[in-house]
């Protein structure tokens, strides 16, 4: 099917929900997918987005601007996931219990707004990874347009393009996927990631990850933040600033960034019997994938 014929598709489908809410994280996916709504939805549609020490402020941050700059209703849910049970132990389904209780909360926001349904920015490559999430987008009916258009990542790109949107955009995920599961999940650790990460966006980088390691940060990059990196005073100031923010020690990974690298069950650090057990359910899964 042709680029065109897809985003027909996709406006088409749009159309026929009538009244929608859109789980909004200002990722190129949700933008592209809000921007579409909104040309086929009008008023008829409202933007909700997650507030909560998951996200980094910078992101939360740009939503507000996307959406006032477009004139769009901007309905902001905060949520503790800390507070959800199990959560903070870091499980392999650590996902689909966030997701599941972000999700009733978008649709409460979404009933309060006089919206009926709920749809999210899952596309067509969202399942060459292990993705519990996305089980809980099914169990509560939230419908994923662009996967209904069968529209792939560079394709969603390249129609972002042509919309005047942040197409290029790297790709970013929630904080909890910097750690190893088992690993518990902490404010203070969270905290701690996203500032390092923070100091490496101000430095240049663009696509990068810290993976949490205790007391030694692991950075994951492309190409073009190997090379800011290969200055050694660049270096020293990651290394003193990752220091300051709590780490002793900081490398750099040689493969690169990579989604998805912390789902190895290598780098599960709960007991063998049962990482064999869990990572053992998960094969053939098409679930909405941590990254």
């Amino acid at each position: 099917m042709e680029l065109s014929e897809k985003n027909d598709k996709l406006k088409s489908y749009l159309k026929e929900l009538g009244s929608t809410a859109v789980a909004f994280s200002g990722g190129v996916d949700s933008t592209f997918l809000l921007k579409t709504a909104t040309g086929v939805l009008g008023d008829n549609l409202v933007a909700i987005t997650v507030r909560s020490g998951l996200f980094p402020m910078r992101e939360l941050n740009e939503t507000f601007a996307f959406c006032e700059k477009e004139g769009i209703k901007h309905v902001i849910l905060d949520v503790n996931e800390l507070e959800i049970e199990g959560f903070s132990e870091n499980p392999v389904n650590r996902c689909y219990l966030c997701k599941s209780a972000i999700l009733k909360g978008i649709w409460q926001k979404a009933r309060e707004n006089g919206m009926d349904k709920v749809i999210e920015g899952s596309n067509m490559d969202d399942g060459n990874d292990y993705r519990p999430g996305f089980q809980a987008v099914l169990e509560q009916g939230v419908k994923s347009p662009l996967k209904h258009a069968g529209l792939y990542k560079e394709e969603i790109r390249q129609l972002s393009k042509t919309l005047g949107l942040a197409w290029d955009r790297p790709s970013f995920a929630c904080l909890a996927t910097r750690l190893p599961y088992g690993e518990s999940i902490t404010a203070e650790r969270l905290n701690q990631i996203e500032t390092a990460e923070d100091f490496l966006l101000e430095l240049g980088l663009r696509q990068l990850r810290v993976r949490y390691h205790n007391n030694l940060a692991r950075i994951e990059t492309d190409e073009a933040g190997f090379s800011i990196l290969a200055d050694y005073q660049i270096r020293e100031r990651v290394h003193k600033r990752f220091v300051e923010i709590g780490f002793t020690y900081t490398a750099v990974d040689l493969l690169g960034y990579r989604m998805g690298s912390m789902n190895d069950p290598e780098m599960c650090i709960e007991k063998p019997q049962q990482k064999n057990r869990q990572f053992g359910r998960m094969k053939g899964k098409m679930w909405m994938a941590d990254d």
